[in-house]
C-alpha cells in the first residue's frame, strides 16, 4: 500500500472541471506492471487463499479469523444468471448486530478476467468460473473481520463477499452456446443483490459496496446502481480497493491491459452495461477503464491504490495491524473509517518508495 486517497463528487459543467472539482486528490498512478498472462486472462492473487498468520509482518492474532459458509443464491438459475459453466453463482454473509444490525457491507470478490473462448474455458474450471470448485468457508479477515479490534469501524456490521465467476468483473451479459460458456456478471450481481435485499439489506440505513483488484473495478462499475437500490436516507458509499487500472502504456511499450480489456467487452457483451455517461461517446472498452467513468458517479467514491504493487488485497496486514502501512499517522482502516463516518477529509498521497518505511514487499510463498 503507497497511497489513499478520497474522490468527492460534485455537480460542476465542463467535463474538465467536473474532472478538477470532483477529483480532489488522486491516488498515486499504478506504474504499467503488466506480465504476458495477462494477454490470455489471468487469476490474480485471491484472499481465500492467502494465509493471514505470517509474524513475519509483526501480525498477531487473538484468534483465527472467523470462517463463513458459502449460500448458493438458488433463485438465480431462473434468471439465466450462473457461473461461467452454469452452476449457480454465491456468497458468504456474516450477520451484524447490536449497532450495526441495520449496516451492509459488501465486498467484491477480485480474480482477474477472461478474455478469450480459450482463457475463459480454463477459468469455467476454477473456483473463479464454477461455484462446483468454490471453497465451501473462507476467511474473513481485514474489513470482513468481526473483531472490533482488528476491524473497528465496521466489525458488527452485516458483511457479504460475493463470489467472483464471470471474469468481466460482474458486467457482462452474453455467452457462447458452442463452449458451454455463460457470461452473466451483470445478472450475478443483480440477483445477489435482490437476494440480499429479501434478507434485510432493504432495511439498511448504512451501506458499503467495496471491491478488490478486479472487484475494486466492479465496485467503481457499480457504485451508483448500488445507489439506487437504498432510499436516499440511506448513507451509502463505495471503496475500490486496488482496483484503478490505467489505460496506458506498459512497460513493453504496449497497450496490454486495453488489448485484454477489449477483449473482455466484447466477448462478454459488457459494452450494454457500461454506464452510458461514458458509452454515448467513447469506445466502449475504454469505459472499462475507471479513469473514463470516475468524474461522472455520483455517489462519493474513495479509492485505495498503490503505485508500485500490481493489485492489492484485502489481508489483516494490510487493513489494520501493528505494521500496516500508513500515511503519516493514518493507516488503511481509520483512514477508510474516517472518509466513510465523515469524521475526517483524507487526501493523501505518499512519499516516494521507499522512504515511508511502513510500506513492506508482500511476498506470497
Amino acid at each position: 500500500m503507497r497511497a489513499m486517497a478520497e474522490v468527492v463528487n460534485g455537480s460542476e459543467g465542463s467535463a474538465a472541471l467536473k474532472m478538477k472539482m470532483r477529483l480532489l486528490v488522486w491516488a498515486l498512478w499504478l506504474l504499467g506492471l503488466v506480465s504476458s498472462k495477462w494477454v490470455d486472462g489471468f487469476e490474480d492473487l485471491n484472499v481465500t487463499e492467502q494465509h493471514y498468520y505470517d509474524q513475519s509482518y509483526g501480525v498477531s492474532y487473538a484468534s483465527k479469523p472467523l470462517l463463513v459458509g458459502l449460500t448458493l443464491i438458488n433463485g438465480a438459475a431462473a434468471k439465466g444468471a450462473v457461473c461461467l459453466d452454469g452452476t449457480l453463482p454465491g456468497y458468504h454473509l456474516h450477520r451484524g448486530y447490536g449497532s450495526g444490525a441495520n449496516s451492509w457491507l459488501i465486498q467484491l470478490e477480485g480474480g482477474g478476467w477472461c478474455d478469450s473462448i480459450r482463457s475463459c474455458v480454463y477459468r469455467k474450471n476454477t473456483r473463479h468460473g464454477s461455484s462446483t470448485y468454490m471453497e465451501r468457508q473462507i476467511q474473513f479477515p481485514g474489513i470482513l473481520s468481526n473483531k472490533a479490534e482488528e476491524n473497528p469501524d465496521f466489525f458488527n456490521w452485516n458483511r457479504v463477499k460475493l463470489r467472483y465467476c464471470d471474469g468481466a468483473s460482474f458486467s457482462g451479459d452474453s455467452q457462447y452456446k458452442a463452449g458451454q460458456l455463460y457470461f452473466r456478471g451483470q445478472r450475478i450481481w443483480l440477483a445477489a443483490m435482490e437476494d440480499l435485499m429479501s434478507k434485510g439489506m432493504r432495511h439498511a440505513t448504512q451501506a458499503l459496496l467495496s471491491g478488490c483488484s478486479a472487484g475494486g473495478l466492479a465496485s467503481i462499475l457499480h457504485c451508483d446502481e448500488f445507489r439506487g437500490l437504498f432510499p436516499w436516507t440511506t448513507k451509502v458509499k463505495c471503496l475500490s480497493d486496488g482496483g484503478l487500472f490505467l489505460d496506458t502504456i506498459d512497460v513493453s511499450g504496449r497497450r496490454t491491459l486495453r488489448n485484454m480489456f477489449r477483449g473482455v467487452v466484447w466477448l462478454q457483451g459488457v459494452k450494454k452495461n457500461l454506464p452510458w455517461s461514458c458509452a454515448n461517446h467513447l469506445n466502449p472498452t475504454l469505459c472499462f477503464f475507471p479513469q473514463h467513468l470516475i468524474a461522472d458517479i455520483k455517489t462519493p467514491l474513495f479509492l485505495l491504490n498503490a503505485a508500485y504493487d500490481m493489485w492489492q488485497t484485502e489481508r489483516q496486514d494490510t487493513w489494520f495491524a501493528q505494521r500496516s502501512p500508513h500515511i503519516g499517522n493514518k493507516g488503511v482502516a481509520e483512514s477508510v473509517g474516517n472518509w466513510y463516518f465523515d469524521r475526517a477529509d483524507i487526501k493523501a498521497v505518499d512519499c516516494p518508495f521507499p522512504c515511508d518505511k511502513t510500506c513492506h514487499n508482500l511476498v506470497f510463498k
